[in-house]
């Protein structure tokens, strides 16, 4: 191998203050495992001695306690993009000490292209082989990685020899598109379509450094499902299987698209036990363990994601077992697995989980009361104007009935009453497709709001009798107000 063998502390005192940092990965899954850790106590470092030591930070999507949340506790970001889920980085972008900018996952590979953000300067990527004239394996996500190895000017390679590359080559389908005035459409026409390379081909030149590392992605499996997630699980099956007999859907039925959670995961357990709905093809950005047991089972045909999002108890599962999984995956870039305009060509049923939701169809998925964020908005918005079918789901209340989840207006707007097609909580389904906002605002009450709260999202209704849409200023907020003030929603006065 032509490229210098690094320790992880080597590699991190390659990287400055101030710089732009990109990690490989969408999730834990092809994240660096060693690096992150090796930056972390760079930091500290370089603070005890008295010198700053800040970075930028961006990502694929998802992160981890162990990709940006080790670096945040060890207050070495500045700032940090497109989304995050670990407790540390929340806490730091919360007390304002992190600059957290969202984007759709989608966007920000040709925002970083156009010159819109800030150019990585590192990038740093788990592979499980690398070649002398610079081509990569990845693992299992590709993320903004080809992006990001584009645009730096130093490529650190972790080189993972717990994956397999024979294996994972069979999986990766890498394209990135022109950008304008030179762009065509992506030449999909089905899920399966193969219109990129097994494999990234990188400048050998930036490659400063490999580090030898032997790492699973230290995934968990997601908690089993409970009575509320499996009612809300229920009560999508039942409104996809009216759509199927219907007409709506047609035969072959449509491409599923799914969040990532235990919600997520609760309503394609409950999709995968339909005696009604057909075998199915996924096209979604991340790909989890309910995912590989309906392929098992034969009910899930079809999946391409960003990322293999899987236990490592499922990943070996895979490897044992590839000739069954090697023609039923197929791994992309971000911005092609949460393309909006594939998304639209192929009529997506889009399956994403929320916050909260007002009684007009507007969605906040990523903010408490407004001004605490919790995850990011992540790839929902990709995909919420352009599917066939919107629908996002939440249980209707929170601790323990104190939080109601339909709320007279939404803290944060995410995802517009506009693009909003269902809602669903485990009360019931709200069809608001063709409602105006006082239809709809009946709809959501009377079929997913919870009992405790009907009666005040009545009176709120009736406080405007007049106006196209019966909202009031003075008492928008008062549920949160109330919960604010007194704990509890329920006390809300109207």
């Amino acid at each position: 191998m032509r490229y210098n063998v690094l320790t992880p502390e080597q590699a991190a005192a390659m990287v400055r203050d101030g710089e732009v940092v990109g990690f490989s990965g969408f999730s834990n899954a092809g994240s660096p495992k060693v690096m992150p850790t090796a930056l972390a106590q760079h930091a500290k470092a370089e603070h005890a001695a008295g010198r700053p030591w800040k970075i930028t930070l961006m990502t694929g999507a998802t992160t981890s306690t162990l990709v940006d949340g080790v670096l945040a506790e060890a207050e070495a970001l500045s700032r940090i993009m497109p989304y995050q889920s670990s407790p540390e980085t929340r806490n730091g972008i919360n007390n304002c000490d992190i600059q957290y900018v969202e984007a759709h996952v989608s966007m920000m590979a040709q925002a970083m292209r156009y010159g819109h953000l800030p150019r990585v300067t590192t990038a740093i990527v788990e592979v499980c082989e690398v070649t002398d004239n610079g081509e990569l394996t990845l693992t299992t996500s590709e993320g903004n990685t080809p992006t990001f190895c584009l645009l730096a000017d130093r490529i650190i390679l972790e080189l993972n020899s717990y994956h397999d590359p024979e294996k994972l080559r069979c999986l990766h389908d890498i394209y990135m598109p022109a950008d304008p005035p030179h762009r065509v459409y992506i030449p999909l026409n089905h899920l399966s379509d193969r219109v990129g390379t097994r494999t990234l081909k990188v400048d050998p030149a930036k490659i400063v450094g490999v580090i030898h590392t032997h790492e699973p992605s230290h995934i968990a499996p997601f908690k089993a499902v409970s009575g509320v997630t499996e009612q809300i699980g229920d009560n999508m099956v039942r409104f996809l299987e009216k759509e199927y007999r219907e007409g709506r859907i047609p035969p072959q039925f449509l491409p599923l698209q799914s969040g990532v959670g235990n919600v997520a995961n609760a309503v394609l357990a409950s999709v995968g036990k339909s005696k009604i709905i057909p075998a199915f093809q996924m096209y979604t950005e991340v790909l989890q363990d309910t995912v590989m047991d309906l392929m098992i089972e034969g009910r899930c045909i079809f999946a391409s994601s960003a990322c293999l999002h899987i236990s490592d108890e499922k990943l070996q599962y895979l490897y044992d077992n590839f000739d069954f999984f090697r023609n039923k995956i197929i791994l992309r870039p971000q911005e092609i697995s949460n393309d909006p305009a594939f998304a639209r060509r192929v009529g997506l049923i889009c399956m994403n989980t929320a916050i909260e939701a007002d009684i007009f169809g507007n969605v906040n998925s990523t903010h408490f009361f407004g001004n605490r964020v919790m995850n990011g908005i992540g790839g929902s918005g990709d995909f919420a104007r352009a599917a066939a079918y919107t629908i996002f789901s939440c249980p209707s209340v929170a601790k323990g009935g104190a939080i109601s989840a339909i709320v007279p207006m939404v803290s944060h707007t995410d995802h517009t009453e506009h693009d909003v097609d269902i809602i669903i909580t485990e009360q019931g389904v709200a069809d608001l497709r063709g409602k105006s906002p006082r239809e709809r605002a009946v709809e959501v009450i009377e079929n997913c709001a919870h009992p405790d709260y009907r009666d005040l999202l009545r009176r709120y209704v009736a406080l405007t009798p007049k106006g196209h849409t019966p909202h009031n200023l003075s008492k928008a907020f008062a549920f949160h107000t109330a919960f604010t003030e007194t704990g509890d929603m329920r006390n809300t006065k109207l």
